[in-house]
């Protein structure tokens, strides 16, 4: 549930902060006022885009942060996203300004994509074109796929992984289209690179040693008047081996004079020690440096060898030279037996169709039984939402393959009696759109367990009965759900639980917009507002009192 909405410098909003509670919250108020700015300050601190140009004062931050109360099924969901309420709370914040933005959750810097993925878990937000998306018969399968979701994801992972290898195979067999001419040239050259690259004889991790090698006979000269130095300050005249022979006589001969320095001659001892066997070593190491010129040049030719393969067949590492011959091999033996490999390949292919072919219709039937449960339940809605008739189906047809396999859906609809069934996107009003897709959010809900939904101005196109039975079944909805919406019809005002006023004002500097929850006498006097006009008279206001006391006694 949203509980919270602070904004800051965006837009007509100075500062606002808004506490929203369960059941229906509504937002009214004039044209202008800003109510959709609320909206668009939500989408941003759930990562929406990060528009520079709503910064009300360009040389201050701007700032939205949204508080939501989790449940534990949706706390589960957020863990997928590495997402943790901390006390049962996830904090959305996000932050702009001329220079950067910054998007945080629960006060740690996280991507903007982690804070789209946290809303669309916690709420479902209905703009007021989302209803235009019927008009569209392509976008009808996705209502059915999110009804469906449960049994037809698993089936959607696979299939998705089925068209893939599909394709592939289908690849692959058009390319297996060679005649024998290709067919001889192919296998010519691919014999030419397999025996340069066997008479290679190549071994991994030999270019390292090589290369090793090479750098050390190159600067063998380098190499070796630094080791020479450092032998003769250990062990030549004067080297630090005859100074400790020095100092060893030295205490030995008064040792018994103190046993303190008992000690010092064991650790002087140490170090003679040390010294001669790295004297040793080094003596070894500078004779190992005789310079062989044969040596270096054929390392240098093996090592240009090695190279030129590797620019040849792209890559880094002697590892992958061998897995290209592993490859080349692979691809004679295909050549020398070329029918029985075509025939594989055709094998392959059909094999991976019949696979995509099952996939599709399992998918096709989850679809169709989830349509006709959808659609019979949208048509009991729509005639509480005061449609004459209700006929509603959706018709399926076959088309081509795809990752989410070949239907191909549109909803067909009877808006009055006697009238044949026609196509949803070619028939509809606005104002049936609006109710049409209301009624679907609602079965929708029933399935994605959203706490929130948010809709913004839902009321498009519609007064009278209608509008109140649009207003009746948001109030249901929100028996189950918080629901947030932005509204200019009072049948729907005079049901809120929560009612916020919105206002613009202006003086000679600059217009801000606020917004105003409303006491019981606040709420009668904004439903007075919406139904009088300019001129409020007493008659209106009891107007308002009676449709307030009758939204009491419809949930009594």
């Amino acid at each position: 549930m949203l509980c919270n909405l602070h904004v800051r410098n965006l837009a007509l909003i100075e500062e606002s902060d808004i506490t929203f509670s369960e059941g229906l919250n509504v937002l009214t108020g004039e044209t202008g006022a800003g109510k959709s700015i609320l909206l668009g300050a939500l989408a941003l601190s759930l990562g929406g885009k990060a528009d520079k140009s709503l910064l009300r004062d360009p040389e201050k931050e701007g700032m939205a942060q949204a508080v939501f109360s989790v449940s534990e099924k949706e706390g589960k969901q957020l863990l997928e996203w590495e997402v943790e309420p901390e006390d049962g709370e996830v904090i959305c914040t996000r932050k702009m300004n001329q220079s950067r933005t910054q998007a945080k959750l629960n006060g740690e810097s996280v991507p903007a994509k982690i804070l789209r993925k946290t809303g669309e878990t916690l709420l479902d937000i209905y703009g007021q074109h989302d209803s235009e998306a019927l008009l569209s018969a392509k976008k009808h399968i996705t209502l059915i796929d999110a009804y469906a979701r449960v049994k037809l994801e698993p089936v959607l992972l696979k299939l998705e992984q089925a068209y893939h290898t599909y394709n592939q195979k289908k690849r692959e067999l058009s390319q297996a289209d060679l005649d024998e001419s290709e067919r001889l040239r192919e296998l010519s050259f691919l014999e030419h690179e397999i025996a340069e690259i066997e008479d290679a004889s190549l071994s991994p991790g030999e270019d390292e040693e090589l290369e090793s090698l090479y750098r050390k006979m190159k600067n063998g000269q380098k190499i070796q008047g630094a080791v020479s130095a450092v032998y003769d300050g250990i062990a030549g005249d004067d080297g630090a081996l005859d100074r400790i022979g020095v100092g060893l006589r030295e205490l030995s001969a008064i040792l018994e004079l103190d046993g303190e320095l008992e000690g010092y001659y064991s650790t002087l001892s140490d170090a003679e020690g040390i010294l001669s066997d790295l004297s040793r070593g080094i003596s070894d190491y500078e004779r190992s440096l005789e310079f062989d010129g044969e040596v270096f040049a054929n390392t240098g030719q093996r090592l240009d060898l090695i190279n030129e393969l590797k620019v040849k067949y792209r890559s880094n590492q002697i590892q992958g030279i061998l897995d290209a011959l592993e490859e080349k091999q692979k691809r004679i033996e295909e050549l020398s037996d070329y029918a029985a490999y075509r025939e594989r390949l055709s094998a392959e292919a059909e094999a991976a169709e019949k696979e995509l072919t099952a996939l599709c219709e399992k998918a096709s039937r989850i679809r169709k039984t989830a349509a006709k449960e959808l659609c019979k339940r949208v048509a009991e809605g729509l005639l509480e939402l005061n449609f004459l008739d209700a006929g509603f189906e959706m018709h399926f047809s076959k088309g081509s393959y795809s990752a989410r396999g070949w239907d191909e859906a549109e909803f067909f609809i009877r808006s009055n009696p006697g009238e044949p069934l026609r196509p949803l996107s070619k028939t509809a009003s606005g104002g049936e759109l609006s109710r049409i897709m209301l009624q679907i959010k609602t079965v929708l809900s029933d399935k994605d367990e959203i706490s929130t939904m948010i809709f913004d101005e839902i009321d498009t196109g519609i007064s009278g009965r209608t509008a109140q039975a649009v207003a009746n079944k948001l109030k249901i909805l929100s028996k189950d759900h918080q629901v947030i919406l932005i509204t200019h019809l009072p049948q729907i005002a005079a049901m809120a639980d929560r009612h916020f006023r919105i206002e613009k004002s202006a003086n000679q500097k600059s217009t801000i917009s606020s917004i105003t929850p409303l006491d019981e006498e606040g709420c009668v006097e904004e439903l007075s507002r919406m139904l009088g006009g300019s001129e409020i008279t007493d008659a209106v206001r009891e107007n308002a009192r009676e449709m307030r006391r009758l939204a009491r006694e419809a949930e009594m």
